[in-house]
């Protein structure tokens, strides 16, 4: 689109269906090369990735050429193809329905980046629910608890 300038870097979270941890050490940085490949040929740029077992955050400059839930039902629809393609885990693979998405300004990129590249750390003192649930109240969200990525029993 001639004349279009944008600067949009969103920072969104999605979990494994029932928060199950089925994300493995050993070829969770290949997951993230496969979702780094997805949003690259949308035309979007990741700036960070990392996780858990049962959640990945992905921070990335997104271009205003496609809706943000088209992408992020592209990646996670294309990532549990692939996951379940390579018999990556004993059962069926699949992305819990929803995700977060937080847009921030270019001055808070490198903080936000440093968050997702260390959540080993931050989850070492807090749960993934606990985590999701600050970022919501710091944004000022109202949620519903019933659709927040519980567990289902």
């Amino acid at each position: 689109m001639a004349n279009t300038y944008t600067q949009i870097h969103i920072h969104a979270v999605f979990s494994v269906q029932n928060r199950i941890s089925l994300i493995h050490e050993k070829w969770q940085e290949r997951l993230y090369q496969y979702i780094i490949a997805i949003i690259q040929n949308h035309g979007h740029k990741v700036l960070s990735i990392g996780g858990m077992s049962d959640h990945i955050h992905i921070l990335f400059g997104f271009r205003p050429t496609q809706s943000l839930s088209d992408l992020i039902q592209n990646v996670k629809r294309d990532s549990s193809a692939w996951i379940n393609k390579e018999k990556l885990t004993m059962r069926k693979f699949s992305w819990q329905e929803g995700y977060g998405a937080f847009s921030y300004s270019k001055s808070q990129i490198p903080r936000v980046a440093r968050y997702i590249e260390n959540q080993k750390k931050h989850h070492a003192n807090r749960p993934f629910l606990k985590e999701y649930k600050k970022i919501l109240i710091d944004f000022g969200l109202k949620y519903d608890e019933k659709y927040l990525f519980n567990r289902i029993e």
